[in-house]
């Protein structure tokens, strides 16, 4: 059995899920809010549910193929998010991260993602990292650019999500550009 990942960040820690984090995650990924800016709608109690228990048993997988991580303040274990490198090609990841919306605007998502990014590149050996971004999601934009990502162009069409097809802003980072 993998060793659990758990890593602290300046503001948040980021730790493997629990079973217990469910309704701590349909709290986000059941509030239309959030999910405006995610690549899929709102979802269920029984939804939320699976995701826990399908990333808790991939995190059990060897070798891995993605670090799903639970995001919570340092002094609460509580979930108030996620952050995710998917893997994908040649030492390669996908970022996503998503925090509740009653915590916005306080520095979590871009500790998370820097915390997640920084562990990719120094642990797990990753080369690249790319992050795709809905256009009006300006928070998540500022987020990747202000940790050095590269915009490299448009994806059209990238996700349907909230009944229509969305395009993507994609953005990358490489391992040798990383200065966190």
């Amino acid at each position: 059995m993998p060793y659990p990942i758990r890593l602290a960040g300046d503001r948040i820690v980021l730790r493997e899920f629990s079973i217990d984090d469910v309704d701590d995650v349909l709290d986000i990924i059941g509030d239309d809010k959030v999910t405006a800016f995610l690549s899929f709608d709102s979802r269920s109690r029984d939804q939320a549910e699976a995701m826990v228990k399908g990333t808790v048993e991939r995190a059990q997988q060897e070798p891995r193929t993605e670090f799903y991580l639970a995001v919570t303040k340092q002094d609460d274990e509580r979930l108030i998010g996620f952050s995710r490198i998917g893997l994908s090609g040649v030492q390669a990841g996908k970022l996503g991260y998503a925090i509740a919306a009653r915590e916005w605007g306080r520095g979590y998502a871009t500790d998370a993602a820097r915390t997640l990014v920084t562990y990719a590149f120094r642990d797990v050996g990753l080369h690249r990292i790319s992050a795709a971004i809905g256009p009006d999601n300006a928070a998540s934009i500022a987020v990747v650019e202000r940790l050095g990502f590269t915009r490299e162009g448009v994806l059209r069409d990238h996700v349907f999500t909230n009944g229509a097809w969305r395009d993507s802003v994609l953005y990358s980072v490489l391992a040798h550009e990383w200065r966190r």
